[in-house]
Order: C-alpha cells, then sequence, then structure tokens
C-alpha cells in the first residue's frame, strides 16, 4: 500500500497548495455529487500534494515526478480525479503551449474522462468563460496560453507531432499494447516538468504494459528500488486475503463508505460466491488485485484439490482397459491438438479425465515463446507428443488415437466438424464410433456447467496433469442471455484446447448416462 509523504525535504507546500486550490474550486458531475465541490478526501490530498509539491533534489523549480502509476478499484472516483488532472496540467500548471492528453484503449473509454472534464468546465464560470469546448473532436482549447487538452484512443490517434506535457491514461490495463503509451511517454522531452499519470484496475495479463508499470511501481513500493522520479500508488487487497472480509474492502477501497457504496459490493460479492466465474471479477475489480483471466472460469484452488492421490502417469496406467468417452480439439495449422478421455466411476460418482496432446515438433519453441509457456520441456517430460512436420500431422494423430482405442475402450469420439471432417471419417473407417459436436451453447452448456460442478465439489480428478492445469487457468466462459455457457477462446490470449476436449467428452458422456448427475460432494485425500 501507498505511503504518502507531504512534508520534508524536497516537498514544495507552496506548489502542493496551488494543485489543491484549483483541484478544490471544481465540482463534481454526477449524481448526487453534481455540482458540488470536488472538495479532495485525505488520501486524494496526499496524492495531489505529493505528484505536484514534490521537487527535484538537483533544481528545486522542477517538479520530481515524471511517471505517476495509480491503481485503484472501481468506484473510488477514479475518472473524476483524471478530469481534475487534466483540467490542472490545461490551466492551472501555468504551462503555455500545454498538450494534456487523456488516452484509454478505445473511444468509448476515453470520452469518459473528457465527458467528466468538459461537464466540470461548464459547472464553473471562470474556466467556461476562458475555455472553448469542441466535444466533436473532443478538445478543449485554451486561446489565452495556446494550450489545449484533447482525448485519444489506442484505436484512432495519430503517430506523429505530439509534445505532450501531461498525459493521464485511463484505465491501462487495457491498453491493446503499449505503442500508444510510449508514443506519448517519448513526446515529452522538451518539456521542463512533464507527467505521465496512469491511472488504472489492476488486470490479468502480466505481459502487458500495466503489468510492467504495476511491478515498477511495486518494487518501489517494497524498496527494492528507488526512483525519485515515479511515483506509486497502489490500493489493493493482499493476494492471500479473505476476499469476503469487509475490513479487506475497506483497506483496498479508500472511498468505501465515503462516497462508495457497500451494499454494491456486498450484492457482488454474494453472487460471487456461488458463481466462481465472478469471483475473479469481484476480486479484480474491486479489490485490486491481479488475476490470471479476466473472467477466469475455474477456481484453482478448487481444480488443485482435485489432483487426488495418483498422479497423470498413474491414472493413465491404472484406466487402461477401462471404458471411457473422447473428444478431440483439432487444431488448425500450427496450434496444439487435444484429445480428452474421460472415464465415470458411478458408484463414486466421479470423473476422470486423461488428456493427450500434440503439436507440430519444428517451431515448437517457437510457439512456446508464443504462449509463453515451455512446450520443449513438455515434450521431454512425455506430457505432449510432437509431430513431426511444421504443421499439424493428422495421419500422426490417427495413428495415436488408433493406439489409444486399443489401450482404452473408447466408446464414443466428438469432434468439431469445423476442420476435423476428414480425420473423423478416417477414423470412423478405422472402427471407432465418431460423433459430430458444434461449438455452441446447445452442446456445450449442459457439460460446461457440469465440469464446474465436478471441479467445485472434487469429484474430478485429473491427477495434476501441468498442461491441463495451465489450460484450467486461462479458461474463460461466454454466457448467453439464458444463462447457458460455453468456452470462450476469443477471450483468451492463451490455450484452453484441453479443457474444450474436456467438455466435449463429458457432453458424450452425459448424452449415453441413463442417469441425472448428482452433485454431491467428494473429497480426495493424500498430497498435492
Amino acid at each position: 500500500m501507498t505511503q504518502h509523504r507531504t512534508s520534508g525535504p524536497g516537498f514544495s507546500k507552496a506548489r502542493a497548495d496551488r494543485a489543491l486550490q484549483f483541484i478544490s474550486a471544481l465540482t463534481h458531475t454526477k449524481d448526487r455529487w453534481a455540482g458540488k465541490d470536488f472538495e479532495p478526501r485525505p488520501w486524494q490530498t496526499s496524492i495531489i500534494a505529493e505528484l505536484f509539491g514534490r521537487m527535484r533534489a538537483d533544481d528545486s523549480s522542477r517538479r520530481s515526478y515524471r511517471t505517476c502509476y495509480i491503481e485503484i478499484p472501481r468506484k473510488n472516483g477514479k475518472s473524476e480525479l483524471a478530469a481534475a488532472f487534466a483540467l490542472y496540467g490545461l490551466v492551472g500548471d501555468r504551462v503555455i503551449g500545454a498538450e494534456v492528453y487523456s488516452a484509454a484503449a478505445d473511444r468509448d473509454q476515453a470520452a469518459l474522462v473528457f465527458n467528466v472534464a468538459a461537464q466540470m468546465v461548464r459547472n464553473d464560470a471562470r474556466l467556461s468563460g476562458r475555455l472553448k469546448i469542441l466535444d466533436s473532436q473532443k478538445r478543449i482549447v485554451d486561446h489565452s496560453t495556446g494550450s489545449f487538452y484533447r482525448a485519444i484512443s489506442a484505436e484512432a490517434y495519430s503517430k506523429h507531432g505530439f509534445n505532450a506535457s501531461m498525459v493521464i491514461y485511463d484505465e491501462l490495463h487495457a491498453a491493446p499494447d503499449r505503442e500508444l503509451w510510449d508514443v506519448l511517454s517519448t513526446s515529452m522531452g522538451t518539456r521542463a516538468e512533464p507527467t505521465m499519470i496512469a491511472i488504472t484496475t489492476a488486470g490479468f495479463d502480466r505481459h502487458s504494459i500495466c503489468w510492467e508499470q504495476h511491478d515498477y511501481a511495486q518494487k518501489i513500493l517494497d524498496g527494492t528500488v528507488t526512483d525519485p522520479t515515479f511515483y506509486p500508488v497502489i490500493y489493493a487487497a493482499p493476494e492471500n486475503a479473505d476476499w469476503l472480509d469487509e475490513e479487506v474492502w475497506r483497506k483496498a477501497n479508500p472511498a468505501l463508505e465515503d462516497f462508495r457504496d457497500i451494499d454494491e459490493m456486498r450484492s457482488l460479492a454474494n453472487k460471487a460466491k456461488e458463481i466462481p466465474a465472478l469471483q475473479n471479477t469481484f476480486r479484480r475489480l474491486y479489490l485490486n488485485q491481479w488475476t490470471e483471466q479476466a473472467e477466469r472460469w475455474i477456481d484453482m484452488t478448487a481444480w488443485v484439490r482435485c489432483d487426488g492421490p495418483a498422479n497423470w502417469l498413474q491414472l493413465r496406467e491404472s484406466l487402461k482397459g477401462q471404458p471411457c468417452f473422447a473428444a478431440l480439439d483439432l487444431s488448425s495449422r500450427t496450434d496444439l491438438t487435444a484429445l480428452s478421455l474421460v472415464f465415470e466411476d458411478e458408484a463414486a460418482d466421479t470423473m476422470t479425465v486423461v488428456p493427450f496432446f500434440w503439436v507440430p515438433e519444428e517451431g515448437a519453441e517457437k510457439r512456446g515463446r508464443t504462449d509463453r509457456v515451455p512446450y520443449p520441456q513438455w515434450i521431454r517430460d512425455g506430457l505432449i507428443t510432437a509431430t513431426p512436420g511444421n504443421v499439424v500431422d493428422q495421419g500422426f494423430i490417427r495413428e495415436d488415437i488408433n493406439r489409444l482405442a486399443k489401450e482404452y475402450q473408447i466408446r464414443e469420439l466428438a469432434f468439431d466438424p469445423w476442420n476435423a471432417s476428414k480425420l473423423s471419417l478416417e477414423l470412423q473407417g478405422d472402427g471407432i464410433q465418431v460423433a459430430e459436436m458444434r461449438q455452441g451453447f446447445r452442446d456445450l452448456s449442459e457439460p460446461t456447467k457440469h465440469l464446474g460442478a465436478l471441479v467445485t465439489g472434487s469429484k474430478l480428478r485429473h491427477g495434476g496433469h501441468p498442461v491441463l492445469r495451465w489450460m484450467a487457468s486461462n479458461m474463460v466462459v461466454r454466457q448467453d442471455p439464458n444463462g447457458n455457457l460455453a468456452p470462450d477462446k476469443s477471450k483468451v490470449t492463451e490455450r484452453i484446447d484441453g479443457i474444450v476436449s474436456t467438455i466435449m467428452a463429458i457432453s458424450v458422456a452425459l448424452r449415453n448416462d441413463s442417469v441425472e448427475p448428482s452433485y454431491q460432494v467428494l473429497v480426495y485425500g493424500g498430497k498435492h
């Protein structure tokens, strides 16, 4: 958590007061606060005073901080504070020819801060008489100083001509890449007091510009890095904190029970207790914790509890000769192919999944760098099979499936007809019973929910297979208005093929069952 300093050597009370007086004179723009004076809360006052009042050790006339990273949960007044910064950079900072930008990932997000800033100007007779608002251009102009403020998005901006004096990047975690951040930050070279401000909630992509800034900010807070030009502000719950503890909520949300409503948090927390897919949403947006996916569907603590007493190799051996249902998620050309065998134990009311994976041998190392996982090591460990060549070898996979059909009693194999029609016909000719399964809600909703119930109830056995675990942590679902669920590959940056094939295999198993599945909890023992 941030430690604010607003005194001591190098602190200019006069410069801090100038910023505080300007921002305090602005007004709020929404709901019951609309039209009322901004009146920064103590925690906001600390941020404003430190950011604009801390001066350089070697030049007391210039501000110390060039970059400020503010990470704070939703509904803590982020947009209003960002708009106040933008107007201070335009008018209060007394810069001739100032260029102030509020940046965001897309047009709609970029418009949020601009709309607040524009309304703040309209609410203030002094500012509205001095500044011209150009709504169509998302621009506010100060002709008296030749300065302007402009909202821009990462999806539509000119790469040339920026000479930014201040930048406020809103929701940096949503940035599609680092390009706009780099373009704006490197445009400040001629400015005496450039200020780059990121104000964001936590994200989930740990290969992003936001994570880079978060990680650097955390190192400064931890004392492992010293950088007098970078001001870190992070309000977040500790990673191992109880996400249902309201005291944890209060520490992560400085505005809670002030202008941030606790009842809304309670409502979502209650839903998240029942719907695992919402837990990451709650933790990331309301507790500011970095999660593994935007809407991770599988609770990984529950997944680990399903390791069971036998590891994946022991499961693979112990189930030979047993009946099972299978599904194949065949890659198009160079990606991973996954086959899942699902075994039912009606007496124990459990299911066991035994996965198999293939990847083209040529390019496996490059593919590992792209997917950010150790494919070469997994191949050496027998977790993945490398097929000859640089594209998926369907003939090789066909031979392997036929071999597996001799080792296990595959009653039926499901496949997506989109790109596996040829292979499925060949497998059918080999004597394996196959069935088409399209990737829509109709075929996948029930088994997707069933998998969730199996994991939550510790009734799935997977033996801790590392590749399948990685895919489980990546799993994201889509939902239709009727509450149907299906895996959503469009929202994940990493592989979920093994979970998709598992869901397909469960679908075949459920379709062949004559009794409805039970959801009684069964807890496995043993080390994990």
